[in-house]
């Protein structure tokens, strides 16, 4: 059996490069905690072991902040799209900020197009007169630092404003720009593009509306601001900029500082060092206080107390309370009606699969099955936003054949945290190998799906096929105005790609796409695609491991569900909603 390798790189596209980059760039460019670098994958450093010496190294400790091979990894992949089409770079851009909770990748698309070279420059005609202006895309970068929407996640954080800059001045980053012709190459610094002016723009805004300066020192962004500021050379029109973040001044060695030198109130943020708890809790509410700017004032004797936590509760987001489950639970605060009553509802909002991982740090069954739900509601959630305009059916053909001998596990898992976001009347599985079994799971639910997989081994032949007519045989019927997805998991080995396309057509099944779940044990064929080509289908391929991922799970699942709505059926769904995305505008009065 030959060991075919994914369509080459100089074969693909720039719709193929998009679908790649959504489905395979899962990993978080910063982290909080001490990592290890194994093979350009960032893992923490407990239970790193086993994964080291399976991958035959020792791995490269990491200190927390940027990892820097897995930025140069999305930053490249969004560059090989602009290259190939600077239009579908620049709506990818508005689409990441406005229809995506992805945090890095909104820094990673700000930064390029901050720095790519479509400014808006004049096209003269023959005779040397301007003829008209080229695109300004530049614009596009600004509009996401500036584009600001009351409660909104997905506005870019101060945060996420510095770290483009940070992203733009790291040394591979700055190759990469150097290489695409960004900026001057004879220049000594990084090619930062229209940051600064972007930056100091954002500045002003928060300057000019001290509520929303005071909001974020009280969300714990004093620090952020400071060194946006110092970054972009902000020069502030007056000393409240100053005093609201608690930044003492000093005249500069060339003499030029004219604000903020004589008279400044500083805002300081005291200890709470010998007041008593009742006297911490009536600070909290009178000064608005939230949750980070709280727990550094703590006196060290007393600490968090139920109280306390009480009190700074209505300040936590619904993401917030996720995270804070053991905290809650450790406190005794999830007896509380009104707090479980708060919690539950932060539950029901989730838009990622992190309760999984949460739920491992938790003691009490019933918390832990709630926090499971979460991952459930994320899961269901992506199912409906990437179905809202179409009625999609899906169909699931999981490989359990021989070649699948430790591999299946890991396959079991992956649709565990999948399989929960489909309406049981829209999704229909099937197992196989030389002949094909259907699966119903007993409740919509991640315990249903295990319980539903629990019983699958790996053992016999392989026929794709013989899943496909298993469900012509048990009454599975998809309207002809429905689309129909269809994603295999396993290793793709086995018939003939023809075969199994001619598998669907006798069942009378009509495909408007395929998506290959990779898992393999020892080898991998070409069925699934060889299948998709005689089909004249899109095709998609996402390794298994990038469901290891609680964030990457509602990625995955919207741009395998987004088949293409009226249009040819080689086109990908998520490219057409990507290019029906607005390009974003400079906010009235920021031009």
């Amino acid at each position: 059996m030959t060991n075919p390798q994914p369509l080459p790189e100089s074969q693909m596209g720039p719709a193929e490069k998009l679908l790649d980059l959504v489905l395979s760039s899962s990993a978080h460019l910063w982290h909080n905690r001490p990592g290890v670098d194994i093979g350009g994958v960032w893992h923490p450093r407990r239970g790193v072991r086993g994964r080291a010496r399976a991958a035959g190294t020792q791995g490269v400790q990491v200190r927390p902040g940027l990892f820097v091979p897995a930025a140069a990894t999305l930053y490249s992949k969004l560059l090989e799209i602009y290259e190939l089409n600077v239009e579908l770079a620049a709506h990818f851009a508005s689409y990441a900020l406005k229809e995506t909770d992805w945090r890095d990748l909104k820094v990673a698309a700000a930064a390029l197009m901050l720095v790519q070279q479509r400014s808006g420059q004049p096209v003269h005609d023959d005779d040397g007169s301007v003829g008209f202006y080229d695109d300004d895309f530049r614009r596009i970068g600004e509009a996401m630092l500036l584009t600001y929407e009351k409660k909104s996640q997905r506005m870019m954080t101060p945060k996420s404003v510095l770290r483009v800059a940070q992203l733009l001045e790291t040394p591979e980053i700055v190759e990469l720009n150097r290489l695409a012709g960004f900026g001057d190459p004879a220049a000594k610094k990084p090619p930062l593009g229209r940051w600064k002016a972007a930056a100091q723009k954002w500045l002003r805004v928060r300057e000019e509306n001290q509520p929303m300066l005071e909001g974020l020192v009280s969300a714990g962004y004093k620090e952020t601001i400071k060194k946006i500021a110092r970054k972009a050379g902000y020069k502030p029109s007056s000393q409240g900029f100053f005093e609201i973040l608690g930044w003492k001044q000093k005249q500069a060695a060339a003499g030029h500082r004219s604000v903020g030198l004589e008279g400044l109130n500083l805002q300081k943020r005291e200890r709470f060092d010998g007041l008593s708890e009742v006297e911490i809790c009536e600070a909290i509410e009178s000064q608005r206080l939230k949750f980070k700017d709280v727990v550094g004032r703590l006196p060290k004797d007393m600490g968090l107390t139920p109280a306390i936590m009480v009190a700074v509760l209505p300040t936590l987001s619904d993401r917030d309370l996720r995270i804070m489950t053991p905290t809650l639970e450790e406190l005794g605060l999830l007896a509380a009606p009104e707090v479980r009553e708060r919690w539950e509802t932060a539950i029901a909002a989730s838009t990622d699969q992190r309760a999984l991982n949460i739920a491992k740090n938790v003691r009490d069954q019933g918390v832990r099955e709630k926090l499971e739900e979460a991952a459930d509601v994320a899961a269901q959630k992506a199912v409906t936003e990437a179905t809202r305009e179409v009625d999609v059916h899906v169909m699931f053909l999981i490989d359990k054949s021989g070649s699948m001998q430790g591999a299946i596990e890991q396959s079991k898992e992956a649709l565990s945290r999948i399989l929960a976001g489909f309406p049981a009347d829209k999704v229909h599985i099937a197992s196989f190998d030389t002949m094909g079994t259907v699966l119903r799971p007993k409740a919509p639910s991640r315990a249903a799906i295990q319980h539903m997989l629990s019983g699958i081994r790996a053992e016999g032949g392989t026929l794709h096929s013989s899943g496909v007519h298993a469900l012509r045989r048990a009454g599975v019927e998809i309207s002809l105005d429905a689309k129909l997805v269809v994603i295999v998991v396993g290793d793709e080995a086995g018939e003939s790609g023809s075969n199994f396309a001619e598998g669907f057509r006798r069942a009378g099944y009509d495909p408007s796409a395929m998506a290959l779940l990779l898992n393999v044990s020892v080898l991998r064929g070409n069925t699934v695609r060889e299948a998709a080509t005689a089909l004249n289908i899109p095709f998609s391929e996402v390794s298994i491991e990038q469901f290891d991922d609680p964030y990457q799970v509602p990625r995955v699942l919207k741009a395998l569900l987004e088949a293409p709505r009226n249009a040819p059926k080689k086109q990908f769904g998520l490219v057409e909603r990507v290019m029906s995305t607005p390009l974003l505008e400079l906010p009235r009065g920021l031009s």
